[in-house]
């Protein structure tokens, strides 16, 4: 009997094939005769406590004019599955927040959920750098304008992001003195009323943002190093850098060995650490990505990797 793996994302039809890492994943798993499902968040729900969904039946191609079919949606039981892959974009909003309630449930029933439920609920891509602030730059989290206006004189330039963007939406270079500055933390902050993250400026971003893969407390050994476009400052694929391999540097594996343990605690395998010359600055798990990227320039098995891991913890939970 084949396994059966249930993937929750954003809609198949909008993402970019040659370099979606869901897509990745969910070739290399028909490759090895997984049954694969496709749900959207609000295909979701419970039924007197029992995770349930309206799911499709999903076949993929690795072909961008023609990369997916969708069967007809029918009731399951998340339970019936063996897995489930929780690949929904940020933000973080509240029905992502009640998805991994719903999901947890799943996980409860014997569904091996990946990343846990518990850990993407919990920590926050951005805050959990928090954690470890012996790996960052100087960093302020406020919704006063004022006490970032002062980070940005003290560090003499920061950049600055919401804590629920993703893509490098809204992440502002602010030096001291920029006629702007009162314009931009009005707009990050909302006049005051959100949160968010002012990290000292690194000047290395000129040498790319690099995008560490963790898969099962593990480093790939080779990063993608995001170079911003011209007159850019952020190296984010999404706003247009080019990306490149990197082997991994000491400092790299040291930060990685830092985060790693932490990672492992609250059951995130699957993360990508976003270093910037010396210094970490985010660590993504909701739906971390340039799996596609890097494979083609290093020829590194790197979905494989991920699918190992997810059977081992299928067969795993199959034994007890």
């Amino acid at each position: 009997m084949n396994r059966s793996l249930g993937v929750v994302m954003d809609p198949i039809e909008a993402i970019t094939p040659y370099k979606d890492t869901t897509l990745a994943l969910l070739l290399e798993a028909q490759q090895r005769g997984w049954d694969l499902y496709y749900m959207a968040l609000p295909d979701l729900g419970l039924t007197n406590g029992v995770a349930a969904a309206r799911a499709r039946a999903l076949s993929v191609r690795d072909d961008p004019a023609n990369h997916y079919h969708l069967g007809e949606a029918r009731p399951i039981e998340l339970a019936d599955l063996d897995a489930v892959l929780m690949r929904k974009d940020p933000p973080v909003d509240s029905a992502y927040i009640y998805a991994t309630h719903i999901l947890e449930a799943a996980e409860r029933a014997g569904t091996v959920v990946a990343n846990r439920p518990a850990g993407l609920r919990d920590a926050q891509e951005k805050l959990f750098t928090a954690h470890f602030p012996q790996c960052c730059v100087a960093t302020r989290v406020s919704a006063d304008p004022a006490a970032l206006r002062a980070f940005v004189r003290e560090q003499g330039a920061a950049a600055l992001k919401p804590l629920d963007g993703m893509g490098g939406e809204s992440v502002f270079v602010i030096r001291d003195g920029d006629p702007n500055t009162s314009v931009i933390l009005e707009t990050l902050t909302g006049g005051g009323r959100r949160y968010a993250m002012a990290q000292r400026y690194i000047t290395q971003i000129s040498s790319g943002d690099k995008r560490i893969l963790i898969i099962d407390g593990e480093p790939v050994s080779y990063a993608l190093a995001r170079i911003p476009a011209e007159g850019e400052t952020r190296g984010n694929l999404a706003a247009g850098g080019q990306g490149h391999a990197v082997e991994l540097t000491a400092r790299d594996r040291w930060i990685s060995q830092q985060v790693i343990p932490e990672l492992t605690r609250r059951g995130l395998w699957f993360a990508g650490l976003d270093v910037i010359g010396d210094y970490l600055t985010e660590i993504n798990f909701t739906s971390p990505t340039c799996v596609r990227e890097l494979t083609q320039a290093t020829g590194i098995a790197i979905a494989g990797r991920l699918l190992d891991g997810l059977e081992a913890r299928v067969a795993a939970r199959a034994e007890r």
